[in-house]
């Protein structure tokens, strides 16, 4: 994925009161952009925030994106991923039909990731 194949990555979190909490998102956003050739990697928030959603999916398509993938950075897939984030998927769907939306899994159900932390954990504990 690069900045001119048409394709926009959003990063998904919840958000916090305090700023200092969204530092590792927009850490992870960087180490994409750096993997990818500078692709268009956006964070946005639910919530406490900014940007919310709908403007970080704005943001993508004014800078020429025509296929978003949304990262939920978000554990498990219950709660706000079930609830909240169809209903803004469709508003902007219906404000956008011509932008193609694909909302990846949460962090748990990407391949390989309940491995790579058993495995990091297990080497954390036995490094002490």
């Amino acid at each position: 994925m690069n900045a001119d194949s048409g394709d926009a990555l959003v990063l998904f979190a919840h958000g916090a009161r305090d700023p200092r909490w969204s530092a590792s998102l927009h850490a992870l956003a960087e180490a994409i952009r750096a993997r990818s050739g500078q692709a268009s990697v956006h964070t946005a928030f639910l919530e406490l925030q900014t940007p919310a959603l709908l403007e970080a999916l704005e943001t993508a398509v004014a800078g020429g994106a025509r296929r978003i993938h949304i990262v939920p950075v978000f554990w498990a897939g219950a709660g706000h991923i079930e609830n909240d984030l169809p209903p803004l998927v469709a508003e902007f769907g219906a404000r956008h039909p011509q932008v193609a939306v694909r909302v990846l899994p949460v962090l748990s159900e990407l391949p390989g990731m309940l491995d790579f932390i058993a495995r990091t954990v297990t080497r954390s504990v036995a490094a002490d």
